[in-house]
């Protein structure tokens, strides 16, 4: 690793700290229950539609922002996705009403695949000897974000802002973060000028149902925490019996939960084979989730809460990442825009369909999902060494 970079590094890994906010803003129960009032609807869970939306526009760029990752460069990639955020905040803090949140929330997508297709290849890059790691960081700092957010809106509450004023804000710093970048030194990526079309590198890879079977990952690890994000402070209120002043103290149970995660299995990554975790990490999830739905109480959703958040977003999104990095190294760009792409496919139609549901009815699809990735997870490890293998006489 040179040490040149860490600063650009550092640059990125903070990208994702306002990521971790643009992310789970429209998940809070004041933040829903503000945008409602200034929209002038009455349902909270239009907002689970609007970041829905989210999913929709990384489904949309997706396919052009990892092949322009490849070709274009890094820094390119991420000034995109800069511009994107920024329009993003502003226009969620400002949207008159649901249609412009939902244009202001496609872009955000948009800007979720530039970050995301440069952001895991260059850290890859940057620090090439453990990219396990390296894109374990990028949710360390989206955790780090997130288990600040009660601190934040409290801050807006006790100064009497309203609780928009955190997108304004967010806007604000990544657009400092974006002109940094611009000056910032990038690696130069292996394949950097060599890319072609996104079809076409397909074309070039050698698929087989295990790489599918990773890639479907994507989407039942982003479900699990998605649908526990969205819609677990909802639940904890009208079936748990949390009162609403309290309601908001998950998000830092579940953060903390991820905060743990990313500490204990960035060293275990060091010394067990990181496709293993893809396995163990769901079936907890499984586990906490069905003691969710029986229990109902304001302790096993506090309980949840920190289970969910280190076993369902402590990184297993970024560890399939990382691990199909590992089997495609020519095309890195490319192939994570296809774990992303299943990922912005769950984010839509998963959120889509869980804002017409009840609470309840919402876990019960979360543990369907869940089980479904255990089980796409113990069929990888089982042919994991074939995978490997082919990887390495392609290289």
């Amino acid at each position: 690793m040179n040490k040149k970079y860490l600063p650009s590094a550092f640059i990125l890994y903070m990208n994702y700290f306002i990521h971790g906010i643009g992310c789970s803003i429209l998940s809070q129960q004041v933040v829903k229950e503000t945008l409602i009032v200034q929209w002038g609807v009455d349902d909270v869970m239009r907002v689970t539609a609007i970041a829905a939306a989210l999913g929709l526009g990384r489904l949309i760029s997706l396919p052009f922002a990892g092949p322009l990752s490849d070709k274009l460069g890094r820094r390119i990639s991420v000034l995109i996705g800069v511009a994107s955020y920024v329009i993003f905040f502003v226009g969620i803090a400002f949207s008159p009403n649901v249609q412009v949140a939902y244009v202001a929330a496609v872009l955000g997508g948009i800007a979720n695949s530039f970050l995301d297709t440069a952001t895991y290849p260059a850290v890859a890059e940057i620090l090439y000897k453990y990219t396990g790691i390296a894109t374990m960081g990028i949710k360390l700092f989206i955790s780090v974000s997130q288990l600040l957010m009660p601190f934040f809106l409290g801050l807006a509450a006790g100064t009497k802002m309203s609780y928009l004023t955190l997108a304004i804000v967010a806007g604000i710093v990544i657009a400092v973060l974006g002109v940094l970048a611009v000056f910032a030194p990038f690696p130069a990526s292996s394949q950097s000028g060599k890319s072609e079309s996104f079809l076409n590198n397909l074309k070039n890879a050698h698929f087989s149902l295990e790489s599918g079977a990773l890639i479907l990952i994507g989407f039942t690890s982003t479900a699990t925490f998605q649908l526990w994000l969205n819609c677990a402070q909802t639940f904890g209120k009208e079936i748990a019996g949390i009162p609403s002043e309290s309601v908001s103290v998950m998000q830092t149970y579940y953060s903390a939960g991820t905060l743990a995660a990313l500490f204990v299995t960035s060293a275990l990554i060091t010394r067990f084979k990181q496709v293993r975790f893809l396995v163990i990490y769901p079936a907890v999830s499984v586990v906490m989730l069905v003691l969710v739905y029986l229990v109902k109480s304001p302790l096993i959703c506090y309980v949840g809460a920190f289970v969910i958040g280190y076993s369902a977003a402590g990184g297993v999104l970024q560890m399939a990442t990382a691990t199909v990095n590992d089997l495609f190294p020519k095309i890195k760009g490319t192939i994570t825009s296809l774990v992303m792409i299943a990922s912005s496919l769950c984010n839509y139609t998963i959120l889509s369909a869980a804002s017409k549901m009840t609470a309840m009815n919402v876990i019960v699809m979360n543990i369907v999902i869940t089980v479904i990735g255990v089980a796409l997870a113990l069929f990888v490890n089982m042919r994991y060494g074939i995978l490997l293998k082919n990887a390495e006489e392609s290289r």
